[in-house]
């Protein structure tokens, strides 16, 4: 009887670890500490935002979707640039600066918006080549995602706000 008890144990424990290792969440990857060359001529590397959560919006002149979601990004800066948030626009290489400072321009961009001279940061982050792709990167300087396509806002600030919490209590 105690044999079958600890064998019966035993693979209870093999099947509960197969089972964490098969289900469980992957380890966030370091995001590339990749060079910024921002719009406005200035510089910075990413890893500089450390301690407070990015997100990055590679987006395009020409993409509808980019362009439409922008309200969205803006109104996101707006409520939570004083708690943490950084918003990174990252304009794709094949964009014009010219096109790109008047996009900004027009719609009046209040976030950091930076020029992907030669494609390093898309490259950098799994080679984005479809616009609007959006990577979020936490605190701690890891991808918690990356996602193409338009952006859940109502998810995305419930997943912001955790993050907002433990940097104002830092």
């Amino acid at each position: 009887m105690r044999k079958e008890w600890l064998a019966g144990a035993l693979a209870l424990v093999i099947v509960a670890l197969v089972g964490y290792v098969w289900f469980a969440p992957p380890a966030r990857e370091p995001a590339p500490n990749v060079r910024l060359d921002m719009l406005n001529g200035g510089q910075a590397e990413l890893g500089e935002y450390r301690g407070e959560p990015v997100m990055l919006v590679f987006w395009a002149t020409t993409c509808p979707t980019c362009v439409a979601e922008m309200p969205e990004v803006v109104a996101l800066h707006n409520d939570l640039a004083d708690d943490g948030l950084n918003i990174v626009g990252v304009a794709m290489d094949y964009d014009p600066r010219e096109q790109v400072e008047a996009l900004v321009e027009r719609r009046q961009l209040p976030y950091e918006i930076v020029l992907d001279n030669g494609g390093t940061i898309a490259t950098a982050f799994n080679d984005v080549r479809l616009t609007p792709t959006t990577v979020l990167i936490d605190p701690e300087g890891g991808v918690v995602w990356q996602r193409i396509g338009p952006i859940d806002f109502d998810g995305l600030r419930r997943q912001l706000e955790p993050m907002l919490a433990e940097g104002q209590s830092a």
